[in-house]
């Protein structure tokens, strides 16, 4: 069966302050964030990846960009967070694991070639950096036998921060989409995994990349962070 990938990219992008959707932004190579992760996909798993990206600000502008994959539209994209447009995807997609990216991470398809066994395997993860813990992104603790039992802005005492490479299996997307249905419109995705480990039971384990060239572009210092890897 198919390898589901989803690309989040409903937002607005307000904190990199671009008037085009945040995953079209130019890098310094001439091709958006967007298309870094799709070719990196299509170079790691081939034919076997079917993408769908969620679409809400400036909708139009994305599928233009990239007619040739599907798409699901969060159509409330100003009013909610990324718990809902996962939400979204996981209902539309089809029975196996789904694996998904933030649509403003640039990474090195290395990433995804450390986690495709895992992938295949149908284990979830969540991609970490343990180099750095920044105040503004989501970080994470774990239990005793080494699964995340915290992840958000709010951790203390973390291990590293996540980075916005993440996969579900088919056995824990029930619970997943169960959980992201209760968050808050404006929580973020992160929020309904705690919950799915919490309440459900699920396992989900952290895969160190701190190795690896991955940055999440939020603001102008980490596109030109980004863009020094393709200078």
């Amino acid at each position: 069966m198919a390898l589901q990938v989803v690309i989040l990219a409903a937002g607005m992008g307000t904190r990199l302050g671009k008037p085009w959707p945040k995953p079209l932004t130019p890098l310094a190579d001439g091709r958006s964030i967007m298309q870094q992760q799709l070719e990196n996909v299509e170079k790691v798993f081939k034919d076997e990846a079917r993408v769908t990206i969620v679409v809400g600000f400036k909708m139009e502008m994305i599928m233009e960009a990239h007619p040739h994959v599907s798409f699901v539209y969060n159509e409330n994209y100003d009013q909610t967070n990324t718990s809902k447009s996962l939400l979204k995807a996981l209902r539309a997609s089809q029975e196996n694991g789904v694996l998904w990216l933030n649509g403003d991470v640039v990474f090195d398809a290395s990433v995804l070639e450390r986690i495709a066994d895992r992938i295949r395997d149908e284990k979830s993860f969540v991609c970490v950096n343990t180099s750095a813990t920044a105040e503004e992104e989501v970080k994470y603790t774990v239990d005793s036998k080494g699964h995340i039992n915290a992840l958000s802005k709010q951790v203390k005492n973390a291990l590293g921060e996540a980075v916005g490479i993440n996969f579900i299996s088919k056995v824990h997307k029930r619970a997943v989409i169960q959980y992201l249905d209760e968050c808050a419109d404006n929580d973020y995705f992160e929020r309904g995994l705690e919950l799915a480990i919490e309440k459900a039971g699920i396992e989900i384990e952290p895969v160190d990349i701190s190795d690896l060239f991955a940055v999440e572009v939020d603001f102008q210092a980490d596109l030109d962070r980004a863009n020094q890897k393709f200078n």
